[in-house]
């Protein structure tokens, strides 16, 4: 957060000034700004120092400058990076290992992250490069759901390789798998207090 000049730093002979709630003050001197600043207890901020006059607002840098970090820090931490995985796979797949790929690639959308999906053609396999877009297609069939095709099937020597890309961004992904774990739990919790009730019934009952 770059720092704004308050107070004595102002050095314009005239700001438009905004008070503390957003009210629009008007155009004023800046010794006057300064003095209504000193009478509320507040500082003279320069908000928009490239106006003509310059904006300046009265509030508490103190308490601002505390709010923009806290949410700077908050951005950051909620801030997700979409990380790009990799599967690899033959021409000839069988279909239970196209099924392993399949759910792993899904896995990684519903996650957040795009997915590069990588062809190795063998010997004679490179004169048929329309059986690797084939494939490919039916893997972007499958996985419609979860992703998209960011980038079509192209040659890269041996390889063909295409990439997909999350519908849900990372950030979404990851809060939402936060909310399922929270959910679960809280549903974990009320399952083992309906099977405490019954047990703490019995045992009432066996002491009368």
């Amino acid at each position: 957060m770059s720092e704004q000049r308050i107070n004595g730093q102002i050095r314009v002979p005239k700001v438009l000034l905004v008070g503390p709630a957003g009210e629009q003050v008007g155009e004023v001197r800046v010794e006057d700004a300064l003095r209504l600043a000193q009478e509320a207890d507040l500082d003279l901020v320069e908000v928009a120092p490239g106006a003509n006059p310059p904006v300046a607002r009265l509030m508490d840098y103190g308490k601002y400058k505390y709010e923009a970090n806290l949410k700077a820090r908050e951005a950051r931490k909620n801030q997700a990076n979409t990380v790009q995985k990799e599967i690899r796979m033959g021409l000839k797949i069988d279909k239970h290992d196209y099924e392993t790929k399949r759910r792993n690639v899904e896995k990684f959308l519903s996650g957040g992250d795009k997915c590069k999906v990588i062809i190795r053609f063998r010997g004679r396999e490179q004169s048929r490069p329309e059986m690797g877009v084939r494939l490919l297609s039916r893997l972007a069939e499958d996985v419609s759901e979860y992703g998209f095709v960011e980038s079509h099937p192209r040659q890269d020597g041996r390889n063909m390789v295409m990439v997909f890309g999350p519908h849900k961004k990372k950030a979404q992904a990851m809060a939402e798998a936060r909310k399922r774990k929270t959910d679960a739990e809280k549903a974990a919790a009320r399952g083992q207090d309906e099977t405490s009730a019954p047990e703490a019934e019995a045992e009432t009952g066996s002491e009368s």
